[in-house]
This record gives C-alpha cells, sequence and structure tokens, in this order.
C-alpha cells in the first residue's frame, strides 16, 4: 500500500482468481506482456518500483516545501526553480498513484522505461497548457514565466534523478506514443464502420 491507504489496482488475490488470458504464471509469479512494448513485466516488479517512485516524489516534494518556506522572497530565481521542480514532481507522483491504483486497465502495466515516457509526455501537456495560460497552478503564482521557464529547463534532468534512469532512458519515448496513434487509428476505423451500419440501417428502415 501507498501512504497506509492506497491499494495496488491489481492485488494478487484478484489476479489469481481472473480470466483475463494475458495474465501469465511462472516460478518468479504473476505477469503480463505489456501492451506498449510486449515486454514481459511483473507484477511484484513493477508495484515495488511505483512505490518507490512515489515515496521519492513525496520526499522530494516535503525537502522543496521547506525550502520554498524558508527562501525569502526577494529571492524570486531561487523560488521560480524550486517551483518548477515541485510541479514537475508532483505530475510524477500523480502519475505514479493513478497507476497504482488503477485496477480497470491492464495497460497502465508497462516497463520502468515506459513509465518514464508516459511521465515526460504528460509533463511537457501541463508545461504547454501553463504556457497558454489554460491551468493555473499553485506553484507558478503570480508571475509564472520564470516557473515556467525553469519547467522547460529541469524537466527531463527532474525526471531522469526521480526514477534513477540513464539519459539514453527516452530515446524510446516513441514506443507509447506509436501505440496510442495506432490505437486511436484503430478505434477511429471502427467508429466509421459503424456508422457506415447505422445509416445502413436507417436507409433500409425508411
Amino acid at each position: 500500500m501507498l501512504e497506509g491507504k492506497y491499494q495496488r489496482g491489481f492485488t494478487i488475490e484478484r489476479l489469481s482468481a481472473t480470466i483475463e488470458p494475458r495474465v501469465k504464471r511462472d516460478e518468479r509469479g504473476l505477469f503480463l506482456y505489456t501492451l506498449s512494448e510486449n515486454v514481459k513485466v511483473y507484477f511484484e516488479d513493477y508495484y515495488s518500483f511505483l512505490e518507490g517512485v512515489y515515496d521519492k516524489c513525496q520526499s522530494e516534494m516535503d525537502t522543496l516545501a521547506e525550502k520554498i518556506e524558508h527562501t525569502p522572497s526577494q529571492s524570486a530565481e531561487t523560488l521560480a526553480y524550486y517551483r518548477a521542480r515541485m510541479i514537475v514532481t508532483n505530475i510524477v507522483r500523480k502519475t505514479a498513484l493513478h497507476f497504482y491504483i488503477d485496477g480497470a486497465n491492464f495497460g497502465v502495466i508497462m516497463t520502468p522505461w515506459c513509465f518514464g515516457t508516459v511521465a515526460l509526455e504528460k509533463i511537457e501537456v501541463y508545461r504547454d497548457r501553463m504556457a497558454r495560460g489554460d491551468v493555473q497552478d499553485p506553484n507558478a503564482p503570480e508571475y509564472p514565466f520564470y516557473v515556467i521557464r525553469y519547467v522547460n529547463e529541469i524537466y527531463k534532468s527532474t525526471l531522469l534523478a526521480l526514477l534513477d534512469f540513464p539519459e539514453q532512458a527516452f530515446q524510446m519515448r516513441w514506443q507509447y506514443s506509436e501505440l496510442v496513434r495506432r490505437y486511436s487509428k484503430i478505434l477511429g476505423n471502427i467508429n466509421d464502420s459503424l456508422n457506415s451500419v447505422l445509416l445502413k440501417i436507417r436507409n433500409y428502415q425508411s
């Protein structure tokens, strides 16, 4: 459990009772081949990874909150850096929590590197929304320009540090993006086919 209150979305008991054909077991435990990369991932390993990420993010946020509290308002650049790092860390923490408690979608089970790619793209989307003024973040108060600038400068290095990844980790980010595009196209084709069938039915009935 996370913080003693957040339970894993797919518990061992639930997985043991499931008839989902993708869930298999060997001498190491329960696993599946991920939707995004077709890589073998053990549930226990992945949840342990998310727990470590969440705990590290929470510790980092506690440290940053203390630094922000004790930094004078005149030190605008320093505060902007701390707040930018807080924004990035909070997105990673929320992503880890969301995947941890999701028990409805096997797509949230992925390799740590793929998780890093997902978090990276979430940060980039959030950064762009902040830049457009579409979202008001409490860590980017009256003058968000400096905070957004620092987010843009540090988000990759911060994410690598939080996940303890080498820099080349994000060279594989195309896998997740390509998967989303592929499934979007499939769903679009299905929708077009259904609309075509409904149109033929209406024409037949008329």
